[in-house]
């Protein structure tokens, strides 16, 4: 499912027209990207979380070079699903 699909589907359960729909699509990723970016969790009750996880310094390797590289600590952010969405999609799919 694509953006513009849950997009079509919001308005076509609500009502709203499709612009409105996709401004607060919108919105709302760039409420959660811009909360994300400054540190801070998102929470979602029933859904799940957007999060943002902090990754340890290791060591890689650059195969073509035959070298060791160290990557530094960084953070990603990441989702994680509340326990009734994945009781739900577990039920569900088959």
């Amino acid at each position: 499912m694509t953006k513009a699909d849950i997009v079509t589907e919001i308005a076509e359960k609500t009502g709203i027209e499709k612009v409105a729909v996709q401004a607060t699509v919108e919105a709302f990723m760039n409420t959660v990207k811009v909360s994300l970016e400054a540190g801070d969790n998102v929470y979602l009750r029933g859904f799940g979380s957007f999060v943002v996880k902090k990754r340890a310094q290791k060591t890689g390797r650059n195969i073509s070079k035959n070298t060791t590289i160290i990557i530094p600590e960084h953070f990603i952010p990441a989702f994680k699903p509340s326990k009734t969405f994945i009781d739900k999609v577990k039920k569900g799919v088959k």
